[in-house]
Order: structure tokens, then C-alpha cells, then sequence
């Protein structure tokens, strides 16, 4: 299973002659089978960060590796959940999931077996022959997930999969992301700008400052959940009683209070 490795990563873009800077000195690790939340003001660089992972976008300056290899282009090692379902309007459920299995030439009965076994566990049975309109929110994302997962990629990287639901449909779903990843564990790059979420799903969470981004801390949530005995598979409403998730999460909004009050003054 693959890491992924921020090393003094900045990217600076060209504006009407001038040279932006989105995210400067950014280092950070994503440990293999580790579950990382960044969480930052608007504009600080976080999907850029993701971006670079991914190989769709590349730093100025500094380095990407994913499995110690610098990122130069996307592959099939990564996979990437967009909060756009992204889905093909005129293919079935079945046949979205299946895509990237049939691009990559897989062999029939394994693809079955793949996309069956992702199915039942992100709760799909029943609903193989429907098309994304005929899909509630909550179930378009279920589909781009299975369809990211069933690549069998060793890193995930997820830019606000849920931002576009209702409050009780992302619930729901940051939920199953934690039932998906008890079963089908992966390194995990995930972009939020919901601090509840990052703290109740991510075993560390990268605060990043605002704009040129930098790593303003790293909250290391997986040994304070151990200390304190409240899990993350439980009921989010239970977990968000504990008041070791309280502190977390207003530690961590204080951190982006300042960040705005900055940004405002």
C-alpha cells in the first residue's frame, strides 16, 4: 500500500502577467492505509494539493511521491472522488462502476465479480439498471465511490465528495465511507471544509493557512480517539458528544478563525 509524500511543494500560476502564489513550502505525509483531512480557509490550495497527487497538476517547486515515485502524470494506483459524481448520464449503474474495468481491459467474470462484490457493500443491490437522474444525491455518490474502489487503487483521493448533499445524506455516507474502509482499507487524501467531518472521519488532520497555503498544524486525531476510547465507527451523533471530539473541533476552528480574521484585515 502506497504513501503519499509532500516535500516542500509550492505551485505558483500565471494571472494576467502575474505570478500567483497558491501553496508555498507544503510538507506533509500520508502514511499507507492512513486516513488524512485537509481542512484550510477558501483559496488556501487544498484541492491544488489533491491535484498534485493525483498528477493533474504539478508543483513549481518541491516534490509529489506516491509509493516513493514522483507523481507525473495520473494512474491506475490512484483514484479520484470528485464532489461532482462526475457519472455517465447515459450508462447504468452497472456500467459506470464497470467502466474503468472494462478501459483497462479486465476480463469479464473478474469485472462481474468486482463490480458485484462494491454493489452490495455501498448498498446498490437493486438499483444496477437505474441511470444517475433516476438516483437520489446520496446514491450518485454511492456509484463514484464504488467506481473509484472497485479499480482496486492503492490511494484515494477524495475533493469534498460529500459538500453538494443534505446534512442527514452526508451523515449517512461519511458513515459508510468508514463501514468501506473497515472492509476495503486505502491511503486516504480527503478535502473538506467541514471540520465535524474531518474530525470524525480522518486519523490526522493537515490545517493549512490561508493564502500562499502552508501547513499552519497537524492534529493527530487517531491517538487522541485511542486515549479517549470513542471510535470512529460509531454513530457520528455519539462520537460528536465526546468531549475529546469537542476540543478537536474547536481547536481546529479556532485555527481557521484566525486564518479568516487574517484574511479580513
Amino acid at each position: 500500500m502506497s504513501d503519499i509524500v509532500f516535500d516542500r511543494v509550492a505551485r505558483h500560476f500565471r494571472r494576467d502577467g502575474k505570478d500567483i502564489p497558491a501553496v508555498d513550502d507544503v510538507s506533509f505525509e500520508v502514511r499507507a492505509r492512513e486516513f488524512v483531512a485537509i481542512v484550510g480557509p477558501s483559496g488556501c490550495g487544498k484541492t491544488t494539493c489533491l491535484r498534485m497527487a493525483a498528477g493533474l497538476d504539478f508543483p513549481t517547486r518541491g516534490s509529489v511521491t506516491v509509493g516513493g515515485k514522483p507523481v507525473t502524470r495520473p494512474g491506475p494506483d490512484r483514484s479520484v472522488v470528485f464532489q461532482q459524481f462526475a457519472l455517465f448520464p447515459w450508462k447504468t449503474v452497472i456500467e459506470n462502476i464497470d467502466f474503468g474495468l472494462r478501459a483497462s481491459r479486465v476480463a469479464l467474470p473478474e469485472r462481474r465479480s468486482r463490480v458485484a462484490r462494491y454493489v452490495e457493500l455501498m448498498g446498490l443491490q437493486g438499483y444496477e439498471s437505474a441511470f444517475p437522474h433516476e438516483l437520489s444525491g446520496g446514491m450518485q455518490q454511492r456509484v463514484a465511490i464504488a467506481r473509484s474502489y472497485v479499480l482496486d487503487p492503492d490511494v484515494l483521493l477524495m475533493d469534498e465528495p460529500f459538500g453538494s448533499l443534505d446534512a442527514q445524506t452526508r451523515v449517512v455516507m461519511q458513515e459508510e465511507l468508514i463501514k468501506l474502509a473497515r472492509v476495503s482499507p486505502r491511503t486516504v487524501l480527503f478535502i473538506t471544509h467541514a471540520v465535524d467531518e474531518a474530525v470524525y472521519l480522518a486519523d490526522r488532520v493537515v490545517v493549512m493557512t490561508r493564502r500562499p497555503g502552508r501547513i499552519g498544524e497537524i492534529i493527530d486525531v487517531a491517538t487522541v480517539r485511542k486515549e479517549k476510547r470513542w471510535d470512529r465507527h460509531d454513530r457520528i451523533e455519539d462520537v460528536m458528544d465526546e468531549a475529546s471530539f469537542v476540543h478537536l473541533r474547536t481547536h481546529i476552528w479556532r485555527l481557521l478563525r484566525e486564518q479568516q480574521e487574517r484574511t479580513e484585515h
